[in-house]
């Protein structure tokens, strides 16, 4: 299993360096842990039944031209074995002038390593649409020529990888959602200049390693930490330590640490067996989250599980 983790995190770090890999980072999540999907294509269909999760975050409110994201998400197994899972997202991005829609279709293919374990291996392939409305900018030269068009839908095409394990108490995953590096840019800006073009926007490679594990500390109660790395050639590190504590089944309660970026508290409730809702809020920590017009950021997260007679859980699982 380790020489597994260890070749497939070497195929990555390989493709990141031979493709000129620079900083940009995907859409950010507190609530990561329910929203997996996102980040891992191998995620699809692990937990066994039909699984929809929606999402909104408001990240640093109170600033103009915060990012704000929303996401949807489904996955399921497909027959009778499982063995197959297939997921689509949908998350818009917007930050400042610019919104960016993807669309992502995910299949994972799962092989059982014990009577617990079960390792997957998973494909991502869709695109996004880029828009950028200059007109929402405060321009020092209005009549700059590089701002004169906006950009309307742009579309770039997306393909991602993910491996994911997991027992009945442990996970972990690596994976990359954005193999393909893409430029945008005006072509119509800076002709006489020593540039062909002007760059706009650039698409760069997240790669991700997600783990947890969840310790039964007695019949009514269970506490899970959990890790997000996320790296980005040529920026920080990023890396999100969560725990998380589970109360009869129902009620989740939790805090967050988002390495020298952001304090979390994270909530959760069961309503029904089908039925989750959650709630984050994020205080920075940085001079971002100092000024007086940053009032934090807020996540919603709604998730709805679709069981069949044969497969409810008995109780609902941590991860």
């Amino acid at each position: 299993m380790r020489k597994i983790f260890i070749l497939f995190l070497s195929f990555l770090l390989w493709f990141g360096f031979f493709n000129n890999i620079q900083a940009q980072q995907d859409a950010q999540y507190t609530q990561y842990m329910y929203n997996t999907i996102s980040v891992n294509p191998a995620y699809a269909g692990s937990r066994g039944v039909m699984s929809i999760m929606g999402l909104h975050r408001s990240q640093w409110v109170g600033l103009d031209g915060a990012p704000r994201t929303q996401t949807l998400t489904l996955n399921t197994p497909i027959g009778d074995n499982n063995r197959v899972g297939l997921g689509f997202s949908i998350v818009n991005d917007e930050i400042g002038p610019t919104d960016e829609t993807y669309f992502d279709i995910d299949f994972s293919y799962t092989i059982p390593t014990s009577d617990t374990g079960k390792l997957s291996f998973g494909l991502k392939a869709g695109g996004h649409l880029l828009n950028v409305d200059f007109q929402r900018l405060s321009q020092f030269d209005i009549n700059d020529p590089n701002f004169e068009n906006n950009i309307d839908n742009k579309f770039s095409p997306n393909v991602g990888v993910g491996i994911y394990y997991h027992t009945d108490k442990f996970y972990a995953g690596l994976s990359a959602p954005n193999l393909l590096e893409t430029n945008h840019f005006d072509e119509d800006a800076t002709v006489n200049s020593n540039d062909s073009s002007t760059f706009i926007a650039e698409e760069r490679i997240n790669y991700y390693l997600i783990t947890g594990y969840v310790f039964e500390l007695n019949d009514n109660l269970k506490f899970k930490p959990a890790l997000l790395s996320k790296l980005v050639f040529g920026a920080p590190l990023q890396v999100d330590l969560s725990a998380n504590f589970l109360l009869y089944d129902k009620l989740t309660l939790g805090a967050a640490y988002r390495w020298s970026a952001a304090f979390s508290a994270m909530a959760g409730f069961q309503i029904s067996d089908s039925l989750m809702i959650g709630f984050a809020y994020d205080r920075e920590t940085t001079e971002l989250g100092r000024t007086q017009f940053n009032d934090g950021s807020y996540e919603v997260m709604l998730r709805f599980e679709l069981f069949r007679k044969y497969n409810r859980m008995l109780t609902p699982r941590f991860f």
